[in-house]
């Protein structure tokens, strides 16, 4: 895919789900059900998947699991197989050595484009983190990545973001501080730029629809985010792609923003926001357990499940929420993807 019709496709709005990782009970890659997560986010409509990022579990790329390649290829295998151009956008971590080797797996396994993360870089300068993303973006086209500091981000000034605007090799910028000021920050230095070939994504967990239908304006310029990539869409991914083609075709309504505060509530559940978000890949896992796409919650890192009281919150917004579910589409099709 060349870069202009990435830009296009980006520029869009998609629904990009950030992957998970099927386990067996002894912490093994389970290879069936992982492609039937890809398939299940592709025949939900997906227009992308987000592999080897938060959600996926940093720790596949500890040499004791060896799981980033195999995990990379499987996702560009499925996406390969569908009927209609898929956005790959691979997780990219870790120094300056290690983040040009991931950029250069991801080049060599047809991804379009690596989101950057840049906690292994955490005492760095912002002049040196330019750099690092200036040299990733010599190998492979860039995402811009904001992460909120609960999960190891690190706050990130407009200066920041608006010299990350002028790399010609940005494609997108995902905003998920959880910080409506920080939001704004990154949302000022890409109207400040004049780049209109640049797509921003929310991540903000938080506030998804209301991100999705604010028009942000400064000096008779505006833009919008337009798409999301984000953990949350792993799950109920049919339901997400409804939702944003609601956000991109209605005009802004009461149902709407009640609508944005009842995708909050069942974030905090699936996210485990009451615990600091320590449950967050688990309770996700546990979501996609309950419809049979995985077999169980497990991770990678043995400690690491779901906090007291998160099933019950689980449950809980099942009950409340039903029509924001898609456990029917995802039994009617289930079988399918498991072959």
């Amino acid at each position: 895919m060349e870069t202009t019709e990435l830009r296009r496709l980006l520029q869009r709005g998609l629904v990009i789900p950030a992957h998970p990782l099927a386990l067996t009970a002894e912490r093994r890659l389970d290879e069936r059900r992982q492609r039937a997560l890809s398939r299940y986010y592709l025949a939900a409509g997906a227009g992308g998947l987000a592999v080897g990022v938060h959600t996926t579990q940093f720790a596949i790329r500890q040499p004791e699991h060896g799981l980033l390649e195999p995990v990379l290829a499987l996702a560009a295998e499925e996406a390969g197989r569908a009927d209609r151009p898929t956005v790959l956008i691979g997780g990219i971590c870790g120094g300056t050595r290690q983040a040009i080797a991931e950029a250069e797996l991801l080049r060599r396994l047809g991804y379009h484009a690596g989101m950057v993360s840049l906690a292994a870089l955490g005492a760095a300068g912002e002049a040196e983190l330019i750099e690092h993303c200036q040299r990733i973006g010599e190998v492979l086209p860039l995402v811009g990545f904001y992460l909120q500091p609960a999960v190891g981000g690190r706050f990130l000034s407009s200066a920041f973001w608006r010299r990350f605007v002028e790399l010609e090799q940005a494609v997108a910028i995902k905003v998920a501080p959880f910080n409506r000021y920080q939001t704004l920050d990154v949302v000022r230095a890409v109207l400040e730029s004049g780049r209109t070939d640049l797509a921003l994504y929310t991540g903000n967990d938080d506030n998804l629809i209301a991100d999705l239908v604010t028009p942000f304006r400064l000096g008779g310029r505006e833009c919008r985010i337009v798409g999301g990539l984000l953990g949350h869409w792993a799950v109920w991914t049919k339901r997400a792609v409804e939702q944003l083609r609601r956000c991109q075709e209605e005009p802004v309504s009461a149902e709407l923003l009640a609508l944005n505060t009842a995708v909050t509530d069942c974030n905090a559940a699936f996210f485990d926001a009451a615990n600091g978000f320590r449950g967050c890949i688990a309770g996700l896992h546990a979501v996609l357990q309950r419809q049979g796409l995985l077999e169980g919650i497990w991770c990678l890192d043995e400690t690491e499940g779901l906090s007291p009281g998160q099933a019950a919150e689980i449950e809980r917004v099942y009950r409340t929420y039903p029509e924001l579910s898609d456990d029917e589409f995802v039994l009617e099709h289930r079988d399918e993807w498991m072959d």
